[in-house]
């Protein structure tokens, strides 16, 4: 006789409800009140709001660094797994914990930080003031501090993968005549490529929204270093209600745009990983 397995949390409809309620009014409240307080406005003034060479520019800004960011961690974070996983080496343990610590600093802490360093005064940011090349409240500032931010995104993410990775695989091949190149082009590549997109992108994410860090080392100069969530808060400080939920419903959109990409690389991950299987 076979008996029925209770499960040790709630049942179905209890934990569904739970779970239904929790996101509503942690998730979709807040972005439900923020695209009904957008509807507030017409097609034409949203389209002007958000399309000002102001806004505009701050776009530039935002995507393109968080861009070149995620596409640095994309290499070296790759790197950073790979050394971590294959290498035996003194203070590993601390190597592995230091890329963590963007998750745990705060990141106002760590744009002061930057800031202070990279400044044209600083220890790292005076030596290449004479050379003409100025790091702190520019764009490049910005792009290092997306760098410092979304490392872990990457790293994290390749690093269970790699340790998966079937070395006779890696052997099979070298014992063939494969060479280096070819072994990782070839076997590790194909197998870690869903993992790095999706690091990738998660970092990319990451990047868009960040302002903590950005702040203190951007400059925020209007057209130059300005990046969109200081647009949204500069026009909070206004009380353009209107115009900063306008703003943050096109990153909104982006961040959905995102999401879609995520889960499709992690089906697509599911999928290759089943197939090995």
């Amino acid at each position: 006789m076979a008996f029925k397995q209770h499960s040790v949390l709630p049942g179905f409809k209890l934990s569904l409800g739970y779970t239904l309620l929790y996101l509503s009014l942690i998730v979709l409240l807040p972005l439900a009140a923020l695209i009904i307080k957008t509807s507030n406005l017409d097609w034409s003034a949203f389209w002007t709001i958000v399309t000002e060479p102001r806004v505009v520019a701050s776009y530039k800004v935002t995507f393109g660094t968080s861009l070149l960011a995620a596409l640095i961690n994309l290499v070296f974070g790759l790197l950073i797994a790979w050394v971590l996983v294959r290498y035996p080496f003194p203070g590993k343990r601390l190597v592995d914990a230091l890329v963590d610590l963007p998750f745990a600093l705060p990141t106002a802490v760590a744009g002061i930080a930057l800031a202070t360093i990279y400044a044209p005064n600083g220890w790292i940011g005076q030596w290449f003031e004479p050379l003409g090349l100025k790091i702190a409240f520019t764009p490049l500032g910005i792009v290092l501090a997306l760098t410092f931010i979304t490392l872990p995104f990457v790293v994290r993410t390749v690093q269970p993968v790699l340790q998966d990775l079937e070395k006779e695989l890696e052997e099979a091949a070298a014992s063939l005549g494969a060479t280096r190149g070819q072994v990782f082009y070839k076997i590790i590549l194909p197998t870690i490529l869903p993992a790095l997109l999706t690091g990738f992108a998660m970092a990319f994410a990451r990047a868009i929204g960040e302002y903590g860090s950005v702040i203190f080392i951007a400059g925020n100069m209007p057209y130059v270093s300005e990046i969109t969530p200081l647009m949204i808060i500069s026009k909070l400080e206004q009380y353009d209600y209107l115009g900063a939920t306008a703003i943050a419903c096109v990153m909104l959109a982006v961040s959905f745009a995102l999401l879609l990409v995520i889960n499709g690389l992690q089906w697509w991950t599911a999928k290759r990983l089943g197939r090995r299987k």
